[in-house]
């Protein structure tokens, strides 16, 4: 399915602005912004160079507003929307198609019977990013304008332009340099044409998806240079934007771009099964949306880590996000050495057996606030030993993950540790978030859970299990965590509400159990040991099926409940309250159609549950998945345009479909 569309929408700028590309640059920097090349969030930018690798986030150059003049007649090809209410200039009418080649967007604009295309992408591991303009047909020449809007500032912080800049010029292009002694100079290169640097402040770019966030809705930046250069047919022009030292063009950066592309195709097709034939184009656009979360980080001064970009465009890393989408982002795709590389990353952060929740920049204070990033850890770290069987990396980690246990065991941060009663995990005090389900609003914590949440007593039994399959490999006793293993089991048959014929979501809390019907038992069926008989799972399935499942995933919580949102819109705190209250969520596809592909071994099924994902590539987020959608019909895409368990669970189980397909 290839990512293109024409006039249907790009002449339609209210659904044009809803479609978003990125590009991203392996360090926590990236570019993005809508298909018709006006502002929208905040955050869009030609380039958002990442100073402190994965983070600190700048928006540096903006972007580039174009002009044609052809035949003598003048074509604008850039949009802009402003706080008036006005559209100036309007290029997006004579933009003819917007495609993906691989990762990299394409636009091509007709001007008369003249056509010209402009790509973006960045170079690996670099805060630089290309824009490339090529006449693809043309009778004459073409004298192209660039406009280069610029800016330095925090990429959160909209409407605090970074004024004023000194412009300084190059020969071949401008030195912008921010007041601001931690920021970068930013330098815009051309490959040929004339320069004329300028110093102009442009106020009130109107930002609709941050009107629509509650957020500020209006943005200024600075217009700091003007290229002209002459085209004739089959002519390209180049500029190059960076936050580099003395950055210079690559005339091979589009080729390099190209081959690292296939690169990531091959190395998942050679995870495949020999006979798995011809999979989805489809599934090929998500392997490559996996790379764009796998990013470098510094570990202990060192910049030898790896870690995941929860979502783009404001996450940073998390623990919890990183375990869950560990799997399909590098396992699935074939880069095992990347997936060590995050686990010992994140091994060097282990503190009273808890993983942190955000993960920290070199020197900052990590945040633990997390229940179960540690227990996912035990996941991650199976899923790769069985990918690679790296008994080194189970040696090295095992006293880490033997702390982890007894840490929960005699109990660590937030009230989290074993109730001796009944052997199951309880944790949670006031004002603070534990689960994935984190939302708060002030210091008000909107889906507490304080107590034993259902899918964190899963993952505590699960982990049992596999500790007791590491004790056997590495010829150690096993009978700790076979006990208690045993002792969660039994405990955990207190889940079961015979009532409602599913599983509470959260024991012993404050108000006794919470009957909610929420996706979180799913875990109990789709995890590898399951602590419910099999036709509790069965019914657990049938159960999410009916009221949880939509087409883009499932909702948080179940429409009948009178305390669910239908649509996630409004300021933060409407949006927060909605956001697991009924908010539909990609990432939980993936235990969905695991426990589904387990209970009814029906692969075809399962496959047309995930399938739905494939139309989703060409909206929102363009050639990936979106963090989460309204939990009322029709489901549209909201909150990040692309989020790492997301895709990596979208992978991870079509891997698993294909696997049980391909069983004789």
């Amino acid at each position: 399915m290839p990512i293109r569309f024409g006039r249907e929408i790009t002449g339609d700028l209210d659904v044009l602005e809803t479609r978003e590309w990125l590009v991203t640059n392996g360090i926590g920097g990236y570019a993005s912004g809508s298909a018709a090349g006006s502002l929208t969030r905040g955050y869009h930018g030609l380039l958002v160079a990442s100073l402190t690798p994965p983070t600190d986030r700048r928006v540096m150059l903006v972007k580039l507003d174009e002009t044609v003049e052809y035949a003598g007649v003048t074509y604008a090809l850039g949009t802009n929307r402003w706080a008036s209410g006005s559209v100036s200039p309007e290029g997006y009418k004579n933009l003819q198609s917007f495609e993906l080649e691989g990762s990299v967007p394409v636009w091509t604009f007709a001007c008369g019977d003249a056509l010209l295309q402009k790509r973006v992408w960045m170079q690996r591991e670099a805060n630089t990013t290309y824009i490339e303009y090529t006449v693809i047909g043309a009778a004459g020449p073409v004298e192209l304008g660039l406009s280069a809007i610029a800016d330095n500032r925090v990429f959160h912080n909209t409407g605090r332009v970074a004024w004023p800049l000194t412009v300084n010029a190059l020969a071949d292009g401008v030195k912008v340099v921010a007041a601001d002694p931690t920021a970068r100079p930013l330098t815009v290169r051309v490959s040929q044409g004339s320069v004329a640097p300028a110093n102009e402040l442009f106020t009130n770019f109107y930002l609709p998806q941050e009107d629509a966030r509650g957020l500020s809705s209006s943005d200024n930046h600075v217009h700091v240079a003007n290229f002209q250069v002459v085209l004739t047919n089959g002519g390209t022009v180049q500029v190059l934007a960076s936050a580099e030292d003395a950055p210079s063009f690559d005339t091979k950066a589009l080729s390099t771009r190209r081959a690292y592309d296939q690169s990531l195709l091959d190395s998942w097709q050679m995870t495949r099964a020999a006979n798995a034939g011809v999979a989805p184009d489809w599934i090929e656009q998500y392997v490559l949306a996996a790379d764009q979360f796998i990013v470098n980080r510094a570990v202990a001064q060192q910049a030898a880590g790896k870690s995941v970009i929860a979502g783009y465009h404001w996450f940073d890393d998390w623990g919890r996000d990183t375990m869950i989408s560990l799997p399909g982002l590098t396992l699935v795709t074939g880069r095992a050495p990347i997936a060590r590389k995050i686990l010992r990353t994140f091994a060097k952060y282990v503190s009273q057996g808890m993983l942190p929740n955000r993960f920290p920049n070199v020197g900052d204070t990590p945040e633990y606030n997390t229940m179960d990033a540690s227990l996912w850890y035990f996941q991650a770290i199976r899923a790769y030993l069985e990918a690679t069987q790296d008994r080194q990396l189970l040696q090295d980690l095992f006293p880490i993950l033997e702390n982890i246990v007894e840490a929960h065991v005699n109990g660590t941060r937030y009230g989290i540790g074993l109730d001796p009663a009944d052997g199951l995990l309880r944790g949670g005090q006031a004002g603070v978030q534990l689960t994935w389900m984190d939302a708060k609003v002030g210091d008000t914590v909107i889906t507490p859970r304080i107590g034993k949440p259902v899918e964190i007593n899963a993952l505590w039994y699960s982990a049992q299990l596999v500790m007791s399959d590491f004790a056997k490999q590495l010829g150690r006793d096993p009978s700790r965590y076979d006990g208690l293993a045993a002792w969660a089991l039994a405990g955990f048959d207190r889940f079961w509400n015979a009532a409602a014929g599913y599983c509470f979501d959260v024991l012993d809390g404050p108000g006794g159990n919470e009957a909610l019907l929420r996706p979180n038992q799913l875990l109990a069926v789709s995890l590898r040991e399951s602590p419910l008989s099999a036709a509790r799972q069965k019914a657990v399935v049938e159960v999410c099926s009916g009221a949880l499942l939509t087409s883009y995933g499932l909702r948080s919580l179940a429409p009948s409940d009178d305390a669910f949102f239908g649509i996630y819109t409004g300021d933060q705190n409407r949006r927060d309250a909605a956001y697991h209250q009924g908010t539909v969520w990609a990432w939980l596809l993936g235990p969905f159609v695991e426990a589904h592909l387990r209970v009814f071994n029906d692969a075809p099924a399962a496959m047309r549950i995930l399938s739905t994902m494939s139309d989703h590539l060409q909206s929102a987020g363009l050639g990936t998945a979106s963090e989460i959608f309204d939990g009322a019909a029709p489901f549209v895409p909201k909150g990040c345009i692309a989020q790492a368990w997301s895709v990596a669970e979208i992978l991870r189980c079509y891997d698993k479909i294909e696997q049980q397909l391909l069983q004789p």
